[in-house]
């Protein structure tokens, strides 16, 4: 049987190893002129953030 759930990839943040799944709502979204929006830690505010899948 398929899922039709989507399942997203853990995210973190390089800074702090703060962790939580991609996407998430505990991550913040900011917009950075010319370079759009961007993924931020809320515990550093690093933007250095990697996903796995």
């Amino acid at each position: 049987m398929v899922s039709d759930q989507i399942t997203h990839g853990r995210s973190r943040c390089r800074n702090c190893g703060f962790e939580a799944p991609g996407g998430d709502d505990e991550w913040r979204r900011i917009e950075v002129p010319k370079l759009g929006r961007m993924t931020q830690c809320p515990n550093c505010e690093s933007t250095d953030i990697i996903t796995s899948r």
